[in-house]
């Protein structure tokens, strides 16, 4: 059976880019315009706050504790320090130099690559891009032409990668050449465009179906590897933005959310608008969250990244 339950009552303006560090137990996600990093024990409930100075979408785990973010500022490392700081290097910045871009959702690849996509905050016109932060720090642009770039996520066998374009109700699927890193042949995945609510955030289980947080439309969807959905699941809250699967067996679904997205007569008729959701009981397995730099051993089911 079915549950959903609050993982953290204190809402979040904008939660995004929750991650499941494997290494640590624990949960990691951002208030993108807060902004900070938060952090989830759930061994004993307890969540510590880190305060950023500049806007971020998403991150990713290094193996030395840190994060790399993707930022207003750029891809930035960052530092937890014990008394809820953070201390940020710019390590590149593709964006053009308009304060009004933000690199947003993104993940690692199992070799290592921290793939990312922007959003023009103000959504004027195709400036959104697709990027490759690679280990030695360079930047590779990827893709383009986009509104805003949401819902990356790989399938288990890494044949392919998957991209949202919220605002053109559209996901998009690239064939994926693990090897070389490199996106070819962009197609049609999913399209919005005849149901409530737009994919945000996403990630794949490993059966190679595409989780996806439905923003605006008060769900999350499960879409099979043909394009088809076949589980909405509806969510206390209007604004889903991104999903990832958590827990000591990656069982359990965690669901960022945001409450500022909520118009001013909306905030009474949903009261949980901003809380971190967990979602048990749907007999989906996640598959782990690569670190930065590393490659990872995916030669079972629910098998840990292992660094090689």
């Amino acid at each position: 059976m079915i549950s959903i339950t609050q993982a953290h009552l204190e809402p979040d303006r904008l939660g995004e880019g929750p991650q499941w560090n494997t290494r640590e137990q624990r949960l990691y996600w951002v208030d993108a315009f807060a902004p900070a990093v938060r952090r989830l024990d759930p061994s004993d409930g307890m969540v510590r706050s880190f305060r950023l100075e500049d806007d971020i979408g998403s991150f990713v785990f290094c193996a030395d504790g840190s994060l790399i973010g993707g930022t207003r500022a750029g891809f930035q490392r960052i530092r937890l320090n014990d008394d809820g700081s953070t201390h940020c290097t710019v390590l590149a910045d593709p964006l053009a130099r308009d304060r009004r871009l933000l690199l947003n959702d993104g993940k690692c690849d199992r070799r290592g690559r921290y793939w990312c996509a922007s959003v023009h905050s103000d959504f004027v016109g195709r400036q959104a891009e697709l990027f490759r932060l690679n280990a030695d720090l360079s930047v590779s642009r990827m893709d383009g032409d986009l509104i805003i770039g949401n819902g990356i996520a790989f399938s288990p066998d890494d044949s392919r990668m998957y991209l949202a374009d919220s605002r053109d109700e559209t996901v998009w699927v690239y064939d994926f050449d693990i090897g070389r890193g490199t996106i070819s042949g962009k197609r049609l995945f999913f399209s919005t465009a005849d149901i409530e609510g737009r994919v945000d955030g996403a990630t794949c289980d490993t059966e190679g179906n595409y989780w996806c947080a439905l923003v605006h439309g008060a769900a999350v969807a499960c879409i099979s590897p043909a394009g088809r959905m076949i589980h909405r699941i509806p969510v206390p809250v209007r604004h889903p933005t991104m999903v990832t699967f958590g827990g000591p067996r990656l069982d359990q679904l965690y669901v960022t959310t945001a409450r500022q997205l909520l118009r001013d007569d909306e905030y009474t008729a949903w009261p949980q608008a901003g809380a971190l959701l967990c979602i048990d009981g749907l007999g989906a397995i996640g598959i782990p969250e690569p670190f930065f730099g590393e490659q990872c051993d995916m030669k079972y089911r629910g098998a840990p990244c292992q660094a090689s």
